[in-house]
């Protein structure tokens, strides 16, 4: 009987009247505010998170999830390293490349680009790489001097499989007249798309023994990749593998080669978080001024109450709910908005480019090709229980104001 007469007074004072209508103009900023500081929030946090997953996975997907190199310099002989790192337990596959820079050409257009050497073989495991290969010249598209470019790249310089580019090696030959700078044509084999503006505009990827002869390596590598079930469990796996390969051997794993991108990325992740919460702090702090605003409007009605036989609790209740109310509700409304943004925010792009005719996410600044979204469901829950513990604890003072209202001073004033 007690919550009926309650919920009933705090749902009276939450419908707008000619008289305190200024009051529900408030509260209802304080639940837009919350609204949309809780939807705010999980659209970016989401998005945040797809950015460090895509990026991540991204680049362990075409880097290997651990490289070892000698310290010495080229790696040589790096079959039997292979064939004992394969036997280790949680070590998918181990694979020998080699990476350096070169110049291209195109029909006098020139371009810097990183190239990767790689066993033919190997391609399917990298299924990032393997299963991005849109266009080839047909099923021997990776041998002899055949090499894979990505799609932005084939757009720029207008390339297509079948036809030829021209790599400069960094490493010219010695003559009596100087060094001589060293190049070697190569047909386009293939044209991949990993769905990250670097990899697509500036990695050629060619048969490992085209590497070897390009780069003067010899019968050596430059790296053994390891590939691994589980990429973020891979502490324990390098210490082990660092301690069967001996001291000639470098280990360095995907965090170590990616540390500055990968603290950014969660500094900016947390700092983002700080910001979008001020939002939700902002709309309760609205609660507070329109639930003090309501108490003096209706310092009678309370007065009368009290004298009627209202309890002080009863008093605190009755604002408790009120203010209450805008914060659940606004909660679960922005909470259901994020929800649904952040699952068809990448239709939302097209549609608001399609709308604008402006591009909005441009691939060469964001690195991606597509906006990603990955909602953690313990971080809604989280963002969610922030937002209604905030609107609850502003709900104290007011209500407590109220309750300590002395009904004689208040018919007084009256």
């Amino acid at each position: 009987m007690s919550f009926q007469f309650e919920s009933t007074v705090a749902g009276r004072y939450l419908r707008s009247k000619r008289r305190e209508g200024f009051i529900s103009v408030i509260a209802a900023f304080s639940f837009l505010g919350i609204l949309l500081g809780v939807a705010t929030l999980i659209i970016v946090m989401s998005v945040m998170n797809g950015f460090r997953a895509e990026l991540i996975g991204h680049i362990i997907g075409l880097n290997g999830h651990m490289n070892i190199y000698s310290h010495t310099g080229k790696l040589y002989p790096y079959e039997p390293l292979i064939q004992r790192l394969e036997k280790r337990e949680g070590i998918t596959a181990a694979l020998p490349v080699i990476e350096g820079q070169a110049l291209m050409t195109v029909e006098g257009t020139s371009a810097g680009v990183m190239v990767r050497g790689m066993r033919a073989e190997d391609l399917s495991k990298k299924p990032l790489l393997y299963d991005g290969i849109k266009r080839k010249t047909g099923d021997d598209f990776f041998k002899d001097d055949q090499v894979l470019i990505g799609a932005a790249m084939a757009d720029r310089l207008h390339l297509n499989p079948g036809d030829k580019i021209v790599l400069i090696a960094p490493k010219g030959k010695a003559s009596p007249f100087g060094t001589i700078p060293r190049s070697r044509s190569f047909t386009v084999g293939g044209i991949f798309d990993v769905g990250m503006f670097e990899y697509n505009n500036a990695f050629i990827f060619m048969p490992l023994e085209m590497a070897q002869a390009f780069f003067l390596y010899g019968n050596a590598v430059g790296a053994v990749e390891v590939i691994t079930p589980d990429a973020s469990n891979i502490n324990m796996l390098k210490q082990a593998v660092r301690d069967d390969v001996g001291l000639g051997y470098g280990v360095a794993d995907w965090q170590d080669t990616n540390q500055s991108f990968y603290n950014a990325l969660q500094v900016e992740r947390n700092v983002m978080f700080l910001i979008l919460t001020l939002i939700i702090i902002v709309a309760a702090f609205n609660i507070i001024s329109s639930l003090i605003m309501l108490v003096k409007d209706k310092g009678r009605d309370i007065a009368i109450l009290r004298t009627m036989g209202a309890t002080r609790g009863m008093i605190v209740r009755v604002f408790f709910y009120t203010g209450a109310t805008i914060g659940i509700v606004g909660t679960l409304a922005g909470g259901a908005l994020g929800v649904a943004f952040a699952a068809n925010i990448e239709s939302i792009r097209r549609w608001l480019e399609g709308l604008t005719g402006t591009e909005l996410f441009a691939a060469e600044i964001y690195f991606l090709s597509k906006l990603p979204a990955k909602m953690d469901p313990a971080e809604v829950m989280t963002i969610i229980l922030m937002a209604l513990v905030l609107s609850f604890a502003a709900t104290i003072y007011p209500a407590w104001r109220a309750a300590r209202m002395d009904p004689v001073e208040a018919l007084r004033r009256e």
